[in-house]
């Protein structure tokens, strides 16, 4: 009797890709480009510009995409070696490296381009914004902080949604505000992650504050950068003016980061995922619908 084989349909490369530089995980990101945005078009008027909103989202989309794909193609003999990323599309061959460089620069031309269509500081400022996106993914080959340059590179989306309404440096204090409380929350939880990894890095010889100095440490200094986070959207909310909204969505934040923290330890990293994920996406989403409400209730922010 002979067995008749049904064939295992592959994804399309499309959608391979888009699993590959993890699309869905733009939630992070993108509400805190949203929110910088927001109040400098209610700072500048007090309209909702469309336009601009679309080619940030764009912009946001296409900088993270060249992003990740950078860092999976660089990262993939690391990836081969370390049984949690084993399975990773370009080791596994699900994506071809070819592939995934096609999509990186198509990635980068979308944000160079959009870049250009928003305005010419924007366009002139992107290639430095492309810097620490291209570096990260070489940070955990000299150093042990490469955590920090994450968070530099994260840190340029809220800076850059706010130059994007206004065109101008002039004024944009509360933007490098907010850059830097989102720079140290995603520093700070990238921290946490890393911590699933510390003995496969110690063994293959990559850098990491977990590998380095252990995860006691790592989960400290995460504690510490959240903690500095949070007095920053403090700071942030008091300096451009929200309301009791705001401080809502703050309780809701103080509440998420416990959680994150409480769910993690040393000794039981079962939870990560559930801190990585559902504890920082909610940190995220939270604070710009407070933040809209605040912006769209008190200060008539209209379209």
């Amino acid at each position: 009797m002979t067995t008749v084989l049904e064939p295992v349909e592959r994804p399309g490369r499309v959608r391979s890709f888009l699993k590959l530089v993890a699309i869905e995980h733009s939630v992070f990101a993108l509400p805190f480009a949203y929110l910088s945005a927001l109040t400098a078009m209610q700072v500048h008027g007090g309209r909702v510009r469309w336009l601009d909103l679309l080619l940030i989202t764009v912009a946001m989309v296409g900088a993270r995409t060249f992003a990740m794909a950078a860092n999976r193609i660089l990262d993939r003999r690391i990836d081969a070696r370390n049984p949690r990323t084993a399975n990773r599309e370009l080791v596994t061959g699900a994506v071809s490296v070819r592939t995934a460089w096609t999509g990186a620069v198509v990635a980068l031309v979308v944000f160079l381009a959009t870049a250009a269509l928003l305005n010419p500081l924007c366009l002139a400022l992107a290639p430095l914004a492309v810097v620490p996106l291209v570096v990260y993914p070489y940070g955990k080959r000299f150093t042990n902080w490469p955590h920090a340059i994450l968070a530099i590179a994260q840190a340029v989306g809220p800076v850059g949604a706010w130059l994007a309404v206004t065109g101008t440096l002039a004024g944009s204090g509360p933007a490098w505000l907010l850059g830097a409380a989102v720079g140290l929350w995603i520093g700070g939880f990238d921290l946490i992650y890393a911590c699933q990894d510390s003995e496969i890095d110690q063994e293959i010889g990559v850098h990491s504050v977990p590998a380095r100095y252990g995860r006691r440490f790592a989960l400290h200094a995460s504690t510490v950068a959240h903690v500095i986070t949070f007095a920053l959207f403090i700071w942030f909310g008091a300096l451009v003016g929200f309301g009791w909204l705001w401080w809502i969505g703050l309780a809701f934040t103080a509440v998420a980061f416990g959680y994150q923290h409480l769910v993690v330890s040393p000794t039981d990293l079962s939870k990560v995922n559930r801190a990585f994920f559902t504890a920082n996406g909610f940190v995220g989403i939270a604070l710009f619908v407070f933040a809209l409400l605040d912006l769209v209730i008190r200060l008539g922010l209209r379209g």
